[in-house]
């Protein structure tokens, strides 16, 4: 047989593909207040301060709380991910190129909308721990007392989002990664996903700031100091253009984010490059 028979060599390709990996989608959409259908370039979230009690003396007059009303606005952002598939190409390939480019357009979009609203929460002036540290329990705690000394509710709509290095350090304190701590009713299945303490839901995240990196901004929030404003919900278009012999595969969506409440949102930080807790 001819030393040149390898190149006629039959070649077979897998008919799936192996996408990147990736976060896939928002995480954080459900967790801020969030304000659909909205019409315009803006939408304009509204804040009212605390009320003061006084006294008064008999027949005497009410002196009024006059709370303070603040309108926040976000302005809508508009966020594109397509790609051209070549009809032709198609024909040569095994695997569905379409489907492949729908999947990672959606997932573009929904780490898109989790960057917008870490960037507004990026807003609050609160921060407990240090840059230059991993995440000790002590930051845990001080998070969760810095919202309850400013009255935020403890009313199950307080969420935490952990760097994967902060994530894994916290395992290592034992009320954080025991279900003795949290009790039996969990609001989610995945608890290696989630996990409900100190009246936080904390998740992973691998959207913080500086994750990865010296002085990492792990977040701990009430759902209600966030809004997010969708003009346009996420929306998947394959429009076939014949100039091209292509479809273009699109998604896009218009939405804007802003933080309501400075004082409902900490930010922990740590140093991600320091080792896991022993």
């Amino acid at each position: 047989m001819s030393t040149s028979v390898t190149t006629s060599f039959a070649k077979q390709y897998a008919k799936d593909v192996h996408e990147a990996f990736q976060r896939r989608g928002s995480f954080l959409r459900g967790a801020v207040r969030f304000e659909p259908n909205v019409v315009g370039e803006t939408v304009t979230f509204q804040k009212v301060g605390k009320g003061v009690a006084t006294s008064k003396a008999r027949h005497g007059q009410v002196t009024p709380m006059n709370q303070s009303h603040t309108a926040i606005t976000a302005s809508m952002e508009d966020k594109y991910a397509g790609d051209w598939v070549d009809k032709l190409d198609e024909n040569k390939l095994t695997i569905n190129e379409r489907r492949v480019i729908a999947q990672g357009g959606a997932f573009a979009l929904g780490r898109a909308i989790d960057a917008q609203i870490i960037a507004a929460m990026g807003g609050s002036t609160n921060t407990v721990g240090t840059t230059t540290t991993a995440l000790t329990r002590a930051t845990l705690l001080g998070a969760v007392e810095q919202l309850d000394a400013v009255d935020v509710p403890d009313d199950g709509q307080r969420w935490g989002a952990l760097s994967p290095r902060t994530w894994s350090a916290a395992l290592t304190i034992e009320e954080f990664a025991s279900g003795d701590y949290v009790g039996k009713d969990l609001p989610f299945v995945d608890t290696n996903r989630v996990r409900e303490w100190m009246g936080v839901k904390w998740t992973k995240h691998t959207g913080v700031a500086n994750v990865g990196a010296i002085g990492t901004e792990n977040l701990v929030w009430h759902m209600s100091a966030i809004g997010f404003g969708m003009g346009t919900d996420v929306t998947a278009d394959i429009t076939w253009h014949g100039d091209r012999a292509s479809h273009f595969v699109n998604h896009f969506y218009s939405g804007g984010a802003a933080l309501i409440d400075g004082d409902g949102v900490v930010k922990m930080l740590t140093d991600d490059t320091k080792a896991i807790p022993a």
